[in-house]
């Protein structure tokens, strides 16, 4: 599948920016790109998205390997389909790894934890509002948000395959029947084989000793006629007698 050399690109992408951040940046840093709209902000996310924690440590990193599991599961199910659809499949796959990389050995590489208690590196911070919520608004009201939560190159990869796959499944399930339509015709339209069973020449029987030599029955002798004088002799000594 070529398609996988993009997941290696996103892959490569998100670690060597993630590598650059550790050694160039401190945990809490700020840097603006683009005013106060675009910054490479350094933070480490220990849960899911939006920094949600789900059981104890290392319960994220397992429900992420088993994700990824489904969806290269489902990858190699559509490997022969259509292009935009698993190039949008890769990306999600791709930045997928990005993120299990962090949460599986950046704990124990960079001596904060052990094995599958990595946090997520995100450095790219995208301010699109941020302010103070009326205090009409349920749940949220009064506090103070800042719109874009921090994200990485890996987290950029899988919302851009989302994004794919909702703009493309429609096409890519309507090939899918198309192709389903034309393997049903292609089976229906095969002629059945055909099978010749020869059958040995049926031949009349004929009795015992009735053969002559070339294999064919004899007439037996005339018995009718015979009868006639045997029954005429008969007759003559019953009226000789009488």
């Amino acid at each position: 599948m070529r398609v996988l050399w993009l997941s290696g690109l996103v892959v490569v992408l998100d670690q060597l920016t993630k590598a650059a951040v550790l050694e160039y940046m401190y945990r809490g840093q700020s840097i603006p790109i683009v005013g106060d709209w675009l910054k490479f902000t350094f933070t480490e996310n220990p849960g899911m998205a939006f920094g949600i924690q789900v059981g104890p440590k290392g319960t994220v990193t397992v429900l992420a390997l088993l994700a990824m599991g489904l969806v290269a599961y489902y990858f190699y199910h559509v490997r022969h389909s259509y292009l935009p659809y698993r190039l949008s499949l890769a990306f999600i796959f791709g930045g997928a790894i990005g993120n299990i990389i962090d949460r599986v050995f950046y704990g124990s590489l960079l001596g904060y934890g052990e094995l599958f208690q990595g946090k997520v590196v995100d450095f790219i911070h995208v301010s699109v509002w941020k302010g103070w919520i009326p205090e009409a608004v349920p749940v949220y009201g009064g506090a103070y948000i800042d719109l874009f939560p921090i994200w990485n190159v890996a987290d950029m990869a899988i919302v851009g395959g989302v994004i794919g796959v909702l703009t493309f499944h429609h096409t890519f399930h309507e090939r899918e029947r198309l192709r389903l339509r034309r393997a049903s015709m292609r089976i229906a339209s095969v002629e059945p084989a055909r099978v010749d069973f020869a059958l040995p020449p049926l031949r009349a029987h004929v009795p015992h000793g009735l053969h002559n030599g070339n294999g064919t029955s004899t007439s037996s002798p005339n018995r009718s006629s015979e009868s006639v004088p045997e029954m005429a002799d008969a007759s003559d000594r019953t009226s000789a007698t009488a």
